[in-house]
C-alpha cells in the first residue's frame, strides 16, 4: 500500500487499525529490510551477463528535495540500468533532482562498472562518459548530419527504445510520482522496490 500506491501512513494507520506511529515504523523496518536484500550493479551484471545496457536517469517526485530545472520540479535523481529488452536490472541511490544524469553516472561508477561487461547504450545526457558508451551523435553548428550519421543515430534509437520501460515500470510504483517523505528516504525505498521487481 505504501509504496504501490503511495498510500498515506493515516490511511494506512486506520485500515490495519493501529496508530501511525506503528505505521511509520512497520513500513520504515519492511523498507529497510527489502533494502538490503537488494543487490549491486556488479552482480546484477554478473548474473545477467547482458550483451549490452541500456542507461538513463529518472526524477522521482519528492517533497523538500532538490529542484530540477530541467523538469522544473522537486524530486530526486535515479539512474537506471536495464538489459537490452527493457529489464530493469538497477536502480542506483538517490541524488538531488538538480544532479545531472552524467554527474549522476560519475558518482555511482555505474559507467565504470558496466564497462567491464561490454557496451552500454545512452541518451546525449551523457556526452563525455567515454569510449564505452555509445550515444547518438549531435548535429553540429551550423551543419548537418551525414546520411551515415542519421542511419546509425536511428539504429541507436530503436536500440534505445527498449530503455523507456525501466521509467515506465518505476513509476507505476506511485511512491515515486510524488513521495511525501524526507528525499533522504528515497534510497533505501528506491532499493527496496528492486528487491520486489526481481522476485516478480
Amino acid at each position: 500500500m505504501y509504496l504501490r500506491k503511495n498510500e498515506p501512513l493515516s490511511q494506512i494507520a486506520a485500515a490495519f487499525g493501529i496508530s501511525v506511529g506503528t505505521a511509520h515504523a512497520y513500513t520504515t523496518a519492511v523498507i529497510g529490510l527489502l533494502a538490503e536484500r537488494a543487490p549491486g550493479l556488479l552482480k546484477v551484471l554478473r548474473e545477467t551477463d547482458p550483451e549490452y545496457v541500456l542507461l538513463d536517469g529518472t526524477l522521482a517526485e519528492c517533497d523538500r528535495a532538490g529542484y530540477s530545472a530541467k523538469h522544473r520540479l522537486h524530486g530526486v535523481n535515479l539512474q537506471l540500468v536495464t538489459d537490452p529488452a527493457g529489464a530493469l536490472l538497477w536502480i542506483s541511490p538517490a541524488l538531488p533532482g538538480r544532479t545531472h544524469d552524467l554527474t549522476a553516472a560519475r558518482t555511482h561508477r555505474i559507467i565504470r562498472i558496466c564497462e567491464r561487461q561490454g557496451a552500454i547504450l545512452a541518451d546525449c545526457a551523457y556526452i563525455g562518459a567515454g569510449p564505452w558508451v555509445t550515444m547518438p551523435r549531435r548535429r553540429p553548428p551550423r551543419g548537418e548530419l551525414s546520411p551515415t550519421q542519421r542511419t546509425v543515430n536511428r539504429a541507436l534509437s530503436q536500440a534505445r527504445a527498449a530503455v523507456e520501460r525501466g521509467p515506465a515500470l518505476l513509476k507505476r510504483w506511485r511512491i515515486f510520482r510524488k513521495a511525501r517523505c524526507s528525499p533522504n528516504r528515497m534510497t533505501s525505498i528506491a532499493a527496496a522496490v528492486l528487491t520486489l521487481e526481481r522476485q516478480r
